[in-house]
């Protein structure tokens, strides 16, 4: 198959990259070689290099800046996905969409299942739920892929930062009463092309949930990045009272897995397990 990937220098498109292999043909392009916001920019993509299928990294995921700049993020979250989605229809091409857990309430006590209802509590979750509501109303054939906490050795997150203040900080101050669990985004991008590889050009028009496995709060996280990262910074549990933010968090995030394993027949690594290969892959690069 021919395989766009847009947003191919964030966290998942650099993952991709590194795993593409020889029985596909990729395109990789990020926002300075192709806008997908750009309905003719796209069509002309698709047309020069015939694409069969389109894995949408793209994301506005500053969660709390999008508070500020709903316009925008709405644009990326929501309008782009529905011209790729028409895109995908015209051409008869598979479009795979990333989305997120903040599509739920996050008020749940066990994991989310994909046809739970949902009930976004931000902006960010609001233009990612409407980017999937356009993506299904377009008639394309799609995967959806909602996930969550995602992480690597590239880039701006919760891993990298923590160990940056483990090395400057004697201790600090994480939340200990919102639940979820971490992805390592080399994990993810090994199920996308899994998916991939599965379905092929048939018809499809499923949503899935990939996380790594397991269930943690973050206070669970810092806390054992600092013990394999090999930092002494001491992380101290506050409440979600104590971090006030301007984008309300889920209190409970953790999704369901048993779909996507089922479907692409994939056993999912634990996240302690994955953690443990991204913190290593960092000290390779001597970011630690």
């Amino acid at each position: 198959m021919n395989i766009l990937v847009t947003g191919c220098n964030g966290q998942l498109g650099t993952e991709l990259q590194k795993i593409a292999s020889a029985k596909h043909q990729w395109f990789f392009t990020d926002v300075d070689t192709l806008d997908i916001c750009n309905k003719e920019a796209v069509e002309q993509c698709f047309v020069a290099n015939q694409i069969d299928a389109c894995i949408n990294c793209a994301a506005y995921t500053a969660v709390d800046k999008a508070e500020d700049e709903p316009e925008l993020a709405t644009l990326i979250n929501s309008f782009a996905p529905k011209v790729l989605a028409d895109t995908c229809l015209r051409h008869n091409a598979l479009l795979l969409h990333i989305s997120t857990d903040y599509v739920f309430g996050g008020d749940a006590n066990t994991p989310y299942k994909v046809d739970d209802p949902i009930n976004p509590q931000s902006v960010y979750g609001s233009t990612k739920a409407d980017g999937e509501r356009l993506i299904r109303e377009s008639g394309c054939n799609y995967m959806i892929v909602r996930t969550a906490w995602l992480y690597s050795s590239v880039g701006k997150n919760f891993v990298k930062t923590m160990l940056m203040l483990g090395d400057t900080k004697e201790e600090i101050n994480v939340v200990a009463d919102q639940k979820g669990c971490p992805t390592w985004a080399h994990d993810l991008a090994v199920a996308l092309v899994a998916l991939l590889n599965k379905n092929g050009k048939n018809e499809v028009h499923e949503t899935f949930h990939f996380t790594n496995e397991g269930q943690i709060t973050w206070h669970d996280f810092a806390t054992a990045i600092m013990e394999i990262g090999g930092k002494t910074c001491k992380v101290n549990p506050i409440t979600t009272d104590q971090y006030p933010t301007k984008a309300k968090r889920p209190a409970y995030s953790v999704l369901d897995l048993s779909k996507i394993k089922e479907y692409a027949g994939i056993e999912i690594p634990e996240w302690r397990e994955s953690l443990v290969r991204c913190i290593e892959e960092l000290k390779r690069k001597e970011i630690v």
